[in-house]
């Protein structure tokens, strides 16, 4: 078996050629139209948006900074312009039942006309009502039936006074009423002592005069107050009368003007029949009116404010006069009220009132008829947003409700207002994970979010994508006034995009990281003095990136040099390795070896792993030993016990272990012991290994590799030096350039490894060896030494195994035949 050869230094780094590059710099490109690697999803929010069918809202999942609000706001930017602007909505005064407000539709721009309208026939009313009935006309006339009131109790007063006096009695009003008193012949009346000396037949017969005529003067006064409210039912018709006649040309004016609206025609039906009904409010005096005023201003309920001017008043909630296209609104702070509108209220004598002024609207209203993007995180944080989107999606209509009173937690004289329809495109922006926890755990989630727009992470790296990369680059630039990048810059921006997906063959979407770099590149080169960004820009602002978030990372090492975390680079030891991990600190990531080691003993062929044992390892790695125990038992167990314990260890780790990149490491290890064959201790490793012994990708190989070279260039590179990595993962090397002019000149190499046999046999310098037709392995190969001490292990392990007698018999045995032998040869 050939050992693997050291990759070249084009294999790890994978330059972008500018020549590739058809301009000079970016000043010659046009913007780019349209969001590159991202057709998949650009795909899908066309379709969600052209579809107009219930249930068809987006979710745009992704990671962050892959342009998901970007795009999405763009395609609805573009959408909304072509359609056509929604309604106005406002809301108005329940006449019928005061605490359900009614909600108006009206044309776009028509509500505030309509608001100044109302507010305006308010202010004429307030001059045209007073003055009608200050009129002379309506003066004479209440007058006339005032006095046809009087004329009639007079006159009914006279009739009975003159059929007293036939009859010689007088009718008298007196401070307490009416009384009848008997006359004398000359008219006066009769005293009391008269009237006593009177003989019994004419006292009686006054008496009994005297009783009719007081039950006629009752069925008089009985009469009265049928009179008086026959004649305020005459009065009240004459203000009708006069109200309406002062009124209907204002309304008319407003009917014709809204004629095509039959809601606004209903409402001014009704504002005409509340005025007429309610005119004493424009006739009060100045005092009366301002206390009205200031009532209607502190929403105070009382009996004055119940007739107050301001319930003609119309609450615009949603005005699109000024709106080009359909609405697309950006929710940053979902909360409940925020989404669906409030009620709110004002505190006025220790209680809380409200009216339909103080209705405020909220995101779907301002959304309806158009777009409502929202941040799904933030909207699942906020309580009982997430239930009142779908209640609102899922019915229609947007509702208008306090919690407060939905859950009994305030006592307050709340409002109902009419709910008004729904028609509106939701547009959610959030991860993948949050995503598939609603899809599985949510059941109403797929029926509202049919559509999901899933960005990628990362897109061909090709001359057509490079070429994209730099109109976006030339997009931002002017956007937010940057240099222009030479076409070496905007190279060295394409690799960065390599080195940020971890493929050479890839690109990253991840805008967000690639903008910020273009923005301190910038900086750079204007403290160079430069006009035009150039490599060395980008290559400085790349750098300062790591040196700014590089203190742990410089910790790390410098505990290394120090001898407090020990680590080999060169020699050989056996049951040592060198394995790697990657550490991340925020958005910065960095490599480091760990030394890992293994011991071998009589056993039951059970690999301890001490990480696991102390719960100091995640799954993964769990996993990752179990595979390797898996293998041993495949490769040399399949016709022998495995008589062996093995124990497996991190040295000087003092955190958790997680992830099966180090399982190689781990088997190499674990060779060595059992084979008591030395490691080279020069090269470090990475890598997972299945049960069949082959070497599988992982994560973080940049990062890994780089962190050992640094610790050998601290040390002093020898050319002995170097990483052996997966062969899987050389598309993924996009190494600093320090590393690869240290590997061009020879001083560190990187290898590659399909098989635990090619890794063992460049760690050690002995071949892993294959089996002949028997299954034997050659004696000096790894799995030939393998072989021979698991077998010495199998026969100690038998030997400890056995009872003493039969101990006894094998050495008498090994004895007798020794004798034999010794006597033969003499």
């Amino acid at each position: 078996m050939d050992l693997p050869q050291p990759l070249t230094t084009d294999q790890l780094y994978r330059a972008f050629d500018p020549t590739h590059l058809p301009f000079q710099t970016t000043a010659e490109l046009h913007d780019g139209l349209e969001i590159i690697g991202q057709q998949r999803a650009v795909d899908a929010i066309r379709f969600g948006i052209g579809m107009s069918h219930q249930g068809y809202n987006l979710f745009a999942l992704g990671p962050n900074g892959t342009g998901r609000q970007t795009t999405v706001h763009r395609f609805l930017q573009q959408r909304a312009a072509t359609e056509p602007v929604p309604d106005d909505w406002c809301y108005v005064y329940n006449f019928d039942q005061p605490y359900k407000p009614w909600a108006l539709r009206l044309p776009p721009g028509r509500a505030i006309a309509f608001r100044d309208d109302m507010k305006h026939l308010v202010e004429e009313l307030a001059s045209v009502l007073p003055g009608a009935f200050a009129g002379e006309e309506y003066q004479s006339q209440k007058r006339a039936l005032e006095e046809e009131l009087r004329g009639l109790q007079m006159e009914a007063l006279d009739k009975l006074r003159e059929e007293a006096k036939a009859q010689n009695i007088a009718l008298i009003q007196t401070p307490g009423g009416f009384a009848f008193a008997p006359l004398k012949e000359g008219g006066e009346v009769i005293s009391p002592d008269e009237f006593m000396r009177l003989e019994q037949e004419a006292q009686k017969q006054i008496e009994t005069e005297v009783t009719r005529l007081q039950e006629s003067l009752q069925h008089i006064m009985q009469q009265m107050p049928q009179l008086q409210r026959e004649m305020q039912n005459r009065l009240r018709e004459l203000n009708e009368r006069v109200a309406g006649f002062s009124i209907t040309p204002l309304l008319d004016e407003l009917r014709q003007k809204y004629a095509e609206l039959e809601a606004v025609s209903r409402h001014l039906d009704a504002v005409q029949k509340d005025i007429i009904d309610n005119f004493e409010v424009f006739l009060q005096d100045e005092e009366s009116t301002g206390r009205q005023l200031l009532g209607a201003a502190l929403g105070i309920a009382s009996a004055e404010r119940k007739a107050s001017p301001s319930r003609y008043e119309v609450n615009v909630a949603i005005d699109n006069s000024h709106a080009q296209g359909a609405p697309v609104v950006f929710l940053d702070q979902p909360r409940y009220q925020n989404l669906v509108g409030r009620v709110e209220h004002v505190a006025q004598m220790g209680a809380l009132v409200t009216d339909f002024t103080l209705i405020k609207p909220g995101a779907l209203h301002e959304a309806n008829g158009g777009y409502l993007v929202i941040e799904a995180l933030k909207l699942l944080m906020e309580p009982f947003a997430w239930d009142g989107l779908k209640r609102a999606l899922r019915q229609g209509e947007i509702v208008i409700e306090s919690l407060g009173q939905v859950y009994s937690m305030i006592s307050t004289v709340s409002l109902e207002p009419e709910p008004i329809p729904l028609q509106v495109k939701v547009v959610l922006i959030g991860e993948r994970l949050l995503y598939y926890l609603l899809s599985n755990s949510d059941p109403e989630f797929n029926e509202l979010f049919k559509v999901s727009a899933d960005f990628e992470d990362e897109m061909e790296r090709n001359d057509d994508n490079a070429l994209a990369y730099a109109r976006v680059i030339a997009e931002v630039g002017r956007k937010e006034g940057l240099r222009p990048f030479d076409r070496a810059a905007v190279a060295r921006v394409i690799e960065y995009g390599s080195r940020l997906v971890e493929d050479a063959t890839k690109l990253s979407t991840h805008m967000q990281s690639v903008t910020d770099l273009l923005r301190e590149s910038d900086f750079w080169a204007r403290q160079a003095g430069r006009e035009v960004v150039e490599n060395d820009d980008v290559r400085r602002a790349l750098n300062e990136q790591i040196y700014r978030a590089g203190r742990v990372q410089e910790r790390v090492q410098e505990s290394i040099q120090r001898d407090r975390v020990l680590i080999d680079t060169d020699g050989a030891v056996i049951g040592q390795v060198n394995g790697l991990s990657v550490y991340l600190m925020g958005n910065h990531s960095f490599g480091r070896p760990s030394r890992i080691t293994a011991s071998v003993r009589l056993g039951n062929g059970e690999v301890i792993d001490i990480e696991r044992q102390v719960e100091m390892a995640g799954p993964i790695h769990s996993k990752g030993v179990l595979i390797l125990s898996g293998f041993l038992g495949q490769r040399y167990a399949a016709e022998r016990p495995l008589s062996l314990a093995a124990t497996l260890v991190f040295e000087q780790s003092y955190g958790g272990v997680e992830g099966d990149s180090a399982s190689s490491a781990e088997l190499y290890a674990l060779l060595s012991a059992l084979a008591n064959t030395p490691i080279k201790q020069s090269l470090a490793v990475t890598g997972s290994v299945n049960q069949r012994g082959q070497i599988q990708t992982i994560g973080g190989v940049n990062e890994k590799i780089e962190g050992f070279f640094d610790v050998c260039r601290a040390r002093g590179l020898t050319g002995e030096q170097g990483v052996i990595i997966p062969a899987a993962n050389v598309d993924n090397l996009m190494l600093r350039d320090d590393v690869v002019e240290a590997a061009r000149a020879g001083h560190f190499h990187i290898y590659p490894v399909q098989t635990v046999d090619e890794g063992i046999a460049l760690l050690t310098g002995i071949p892993a060896g294959e089996p002949d037709a028997a299954g034997n392995y050659p004696p000096d190969t790894i799995n030939g030494r393998v072989v021979a001490r698991l077998i010495a292990l199998a026969e100690k392990q038998r030997e400890a195994a056995s009872p003493p007698n039969d101990k006894n018999d094998k050495k008498k045995k090994k004895k007798g035949k020794a004798e034999k032998t010794g006597d033969g040869g003499a």
